[in-house]
């Protein structure tokens, strides 16, 4: 009998929007240095690599760059502001709530695989009253690498009991779709989040508009990849 699909899905802009909580965290950080606030319009250039690299690139809006040591202090300073305020702001995605519950009834392994720290992880999807949804939530510090690399995933999908190749990520990003395609899954984005980009230029196996489309999408994609793989 086939292993249950695996469906392992990334936070920032694919399950909930989380730009206005995240921007006003890396301001408040900001502006302890004198620099001038980053307008939430900017998330998409700016989100999707984990707080360190929002920082840096809050600090490279302005022209200036931020030393290693500099930055961990600054870092602990922006955990600090952004747990305090989580979901403030947060929301999850119309059709998220539906989508994992159908998903779970059909008996499909959820996780999660994100770039943000494992405790905000578990906080905010606490917060957004989803937490219980996933087995196995994996963030920056959950291992000793995070995405692009592929281990993150692999290890994600590991530890939900599935198969890399009954499994697809769900993003909205570049670093996602490098994440899926090193770790030889499927990957379907979506088409709100904070992509710098349009989507179908990131060539994903499939993009959605809306998560009621996600169950049949990864459903048919992951159909057609065991096929493909029959002798």
């Amino acid at each position: 009998m086939p292993v249950a699909p695996t469906l392992v899905f990334d936070i920032d802009g694919t399950l909930a929007d989380t730009a206005g909580d995240l921007i006003g965290a890396l301001n408040v950080v900001l502006a302890g240095e004198g620099i001038a606030p980053v307008p939430v319009a900017a998330a998409r250039t700016l989100l999707g690599a984990g707080g360190r690299a929002l920082i840096a690139r809050g600090f490279a809006l302005s022209r200036r760059e931020v030393a290693p040591a500099k930055l961990e202090a600054l870092f602990v300073d922006f955990l600090a502001a952004y747990n305090a305020h989580i979901a403030e702001e947060s929301r999850l995605y119309p059709g998220v709530e539906a989508c994992l519950a159908r998903c779970a009834d059909a008996g499909w392994r959820l996780a999660v695989c994100t770039n943000k720290m494992e405790r905000s992880s578990r906080l905010l999807l606490g917060k957004l009253g989803v937490a219980d949804r996933f087995a196995f939530i994996c963030g920056q510090d959950t291992l000793r690498f995070s995405k692009p690399d592929p281990r993150p995933l692999l290890e994600t999908i590991r530890a939900v009991g599935g198969e890399p190749e009954r499994a697809a990520m769900v993003g909205d990003s570049r670093t996602d779709v490098e994440t899926a395609r090193a770790a030889g899954t499927a990957i379907v984005l979506v088409d709100f989040g904070y992509s710098d980009v349009p989507v179908a230029e990131l060539k994903p196996d499939r993009a959605i508009s809306h998560f009621d489309a996600l169950f049949e999408a990864a459903e048919e994609l992951l159909r057609r990849r065991a096929t493909a793989r029959e002798p």
